[in-house]
């Protein structure tokens, strides 16, 4: 391992932790939807140029919409995924590659009858208490306890339409392993390299944790050109530049956290591209995005803050990579005219993208300064780099990109 890439981690307090994985073809399963022959055609042409074993192939039928029930989820994905490894027992799987066609979002549990009455309960009570401030002549302690009293309602609402219990699909199918576990909100991710030092505290030991991909995007013909991108640019090397687009300068004092710590993290990833590769990296700390064409032959990006407004600053490399930090980037692959980042990047010619169905906050997101610290280092895969930079399961964010790319493989092989 390079000695930058241990001094990042020893960042973490976790010098010397065992974190290598090296994925291998034979480990990898691939699940595509029958529903939509576009997903078949794409899994078999994947299978093929990375030689995956026949037998590492699993058809689902599931709607081939961005969402699903949980009840589908469950019954169409879960199952037959638990079947195969009951059946597969001699296969080794540590990785599951979704396709083309496999929804993105996991709906939460259905209600009860009771809870949607109580839900509908409380919503009315709420609406009489916002007729009462609009309409009649409050005291200004009515007028705040009635604020208060809305306020409250407001959280057992959606605590009770169980939000925080809807996550990405691949999230939620990385813990596939696990009979049970709690839907709320998320679980930490034991390969994230900030937890190794809390293991016996983790819900999950890492035995208990698939890595998870998908190749997606708006048409099929994007998904395939990524993978003949990651291919050639693991035969030629990736190359052109890397652009880090933070908003603010570096601060001085440490114990950084929310959108602090991870403009940090953006300063510390450039940092880190500089040290681990011949890239030329540009760092930009204003307020303001990279605008339109200041970033030509752009290999890697990690930017914020436009939610859901792709700015078309960029031309990509064949096999770049990249991430905008940004509340709904991967809130659609689909949906025409939507500007998305993830959407937008992959339309655009990336090769790999991360982004979240529905708001992660800035905690969900992979720290910038590791996700590209692993990737630069040459020996990790694409998926492996992900999850050891990545905090929290059963949550909102995807990886978009084959789990096998190792865009500067030609760092660690030497060639």
């Amino acid at each position: 391992m390079k000695p930058v890439l241990m001094i990042l981690i020893s960042l973490f307090c976790l010098a010397g932790a065992e974190i290598c994985f090296a994925l291998q073809t034979d480990e990898i399963l691939l699940i595509a939807n029958q529903n939509d022959p576009a997903s078949i055609k794409l899994a078999e042409y994947y299978r093929d140029q990375r030689q995956i074993p026949p037998a590492n192939l699993l058809t689902v039928n599931m709607t081939d919409q961005e969402d699903c029930s949980r009840k589908e989820y469950q019954r169409e994905l879960l199952a037959p995924l638990r079947k195969y490894f009951t059946h597969q027992q001699e296969t080794k799987i540590r990785c599951l590659l979704l396709f083309y066609g496999i929804p993105l979002r996991v709906a939460a549990p259905e209600l009860s009858q009771q809870q949607w009455q109580e839900l509908e309960d409380l919503k009315h009570t709420r609406k009489q208490i916002a007729w009462q401030l609009e309409n009649r002549e409050l005291t200004e302690e009515q007028t705040r306890e009635r604020k208060q009293k809305s306020k409250q309602l407001e959280t057992q609402i959606n605590k009770l339409r169980l939000t925080d219990q809807r996550a990405a699909v691949d999230s939620e199918v990385s813990l596939a392993l696990n009979e049970s576990y709690s839907l709320d909100r998320w679980q930490p991710n034991p390969f994230f390299v900030g937890f190794q030092k809390q293991q016996d505290k983790l819900l999950f030991n890492k035995d208990q944790v698939l890595f998870v991909s998908r190749l997606d995007g708006s048409t099929p013909e994007i998904v395939r050109q990524m993978i003949d991108d990651s291919l050639h640019a693991e035969e030629n090397g990736l190359q052109g530049q890397a652009y880090f687009d933070a908003r603010w300068p570096l601060p001085e004092h440490k114990n950084l956290k929310g959108y602090a710590l991870y403009d940090a993290s953006i300063h510390k990833a450039a940092r880190v591209t500089e040290k681990l590769s011949a890239l030329s990296v540009n760092l930009d700390q204003r307020e303001r995005l990279l605008q339109p064409g200041e970033a030509p032959d752009a290999a890697l990006y990690c930017g914020w803050y436009s939610l859901g407004k792709y700015v078309d600053a960029f031309s990509w490399q064949r096999g770049a990579v990249g991430y905008h930090i940004a509340s709904s980037e991967c809130a659609t692959l689909k949906k025409e005219g939507s500007q998305v980042w993830c959407k937008r990047m992959l339309e655009e010619g990336v090769a790999a993208t991360i982004g979240p169905v529905a708001e992660p906050y800035v905690q969900g997101f992979p720290l910038p300064e590791l996700f590209f610290g692993f990737l630069l280092d040459g020996y990790y895969t694409l998926a492996e780099s992900y999850f050891l930079s990545l905090p929290y399961l059963s949550w909102q964010m995807i990886l978009i990109g084959d789990p096998l790319y190792r865009p500067f493989r030609n760092i660690a092989t030497g060639k």
